[in-house]
């Protein structure tokens, strides 16, 4: 069985990543809107998980300043089950602390006590609830907060880093 891996998405991974999403969510973003994320959203941080070459799981996050908001994370159905969200979600964890970000936020649907229990597992704390907040069948999501963020990687370098000299 091959490894998976866990990197940055890019542009060029936008089509995997828009099949996943629309056969996840009742009302999935467009490919456009994942253009528009990888593209001008400055904010916007995504990765996929890939293996032998196909994108089956992907997840991402605003971040502004020290916060992040995670957008969304979901998993190819034949992948589900195996601890790739997982990967994922400790993996945007790692990428936001090493941004310097201090605590990140997130909202499940009431109904998705696998998520839950994944979020719980990494730290998340439940703060609130969003009423009526998903628009395509009005369910409340519940808010959730880490503010325990794993240690930052000292080396860590991304295209966008700024050196000063």
């Amino acid at each position: 069985m091959s490894e998976v891996i866990i990197r940055r998405m890019t542009v060029k991974d936008v089509d995997g990543v828009h099949a996943i999403e629309a056969a996840t969510f009742p009302k999935p973003w467009s490919r456009e809107d994942f253009i528009k994320e990888m593209t001008t959203n400055a904010c916007a941080r995504y990765l996929v998980a890939e293996k032998e070459g196909s994108i089956i799981g992907f997840a991402g996050a605003w971040i502004i300043l020290d916060e992040a908001h995670i957008t969304n994370i979901a998993v190819s159905a034949p992948f589900r089950g195996n601890g790739i969200g997982r990967k994922l979600t400790e993996g945007l964890l790692q990428y936001a602390a090493n941004l310097g970000v201090v605590y990140m936020t997130l909202e499940v649907r009431r109904s998705n006590l696998t998520a839950q229990s994944l979020y719980k597992s990494l730290n998340f704390e439940y703060v609130g609830v969003r009423k009526r907040y998903y628009e395509d069948n009005g369910e409340d999501a519940f808010l959730f907060v880490c503010q325990h963020m794993p240690l930052a990687d000292p080396d860590f370098e991304e295209d966008e880093t700024v050196h000063e000299d």
